[in-house]
């Protein structure tokens, strides 16, 4: 059986999660509509990402014994300006969220609740590698900034991204 305060901790998580597909969602809406459908690709493949990560949480909270509690999520904006300055917004936004999964494993020990120190080592690692993508993107935009040919390469490019 899970401790309650694990359980409110992973229904945070979910809430986290599930807020995180809604942005990305809103995201590749917005690059659809300007065209940029490579980037809108990313984005939705991101979406699905976030959508899995909070099944899992939800599924683990019920294999333990607890009560999964859905939260209400509030809407995200729906614009975000450059191309780079929106995936600024993905990479400070992974940070935020590796930040939460942290904390959600500090409950963890502070509970002493080893199977779900075990399960959250998953989601540490998957972290490093949202950061990694993230960062890798913002750093070819800085890049191709002024060179607008580049940038529908990188968006046809990222349009390829296929969800695992």
């Amino acid at each position: 059986m899970i401790s309650q305060k694990m359980q409110d901790a992973i229904n945070n998580q979910i809430q986290a999660e599930l807020a995180s597909a809604y942005l990305y969602l809103s995201m590749a809406a917005y690059c659809e509509k300007e065209n940029m459908k490579g980037f809108g690709q990313w984005l939705r493949v991101q979406y699905q990402e976030e959508t899995g990560h909070a099944m899992k949480l939800l599924d683990y909270l019920l294999e333990r014994g607890g009560q999964p509690l859905l939260k209400a999520i509030d809407a995200p904006p729906a614009e975000f300006g450059s191309w780079l300055s929106m995936f600024e917004k993905v990479l400070s936004h992974e940070q935020h969220v590796t930040a939460l999964i942290h904390s959600l494993y500090e409950v963890a020990l502070a509970e002493r609740d080893y199977a779900s120190q075990i399960f959250l080592q998953w989601y540490i690692s998957e972290q490093v590698e949202e950061e990694a993508s993230a960062s890798e993107i913002v750093e070819r935009l800085k890049m191709l900034q002024d060179n607008s040919g580049a940038l529908f390469y990188l968006d046809k490019e990222l349009g390829k991204r296929k969800e695992d």
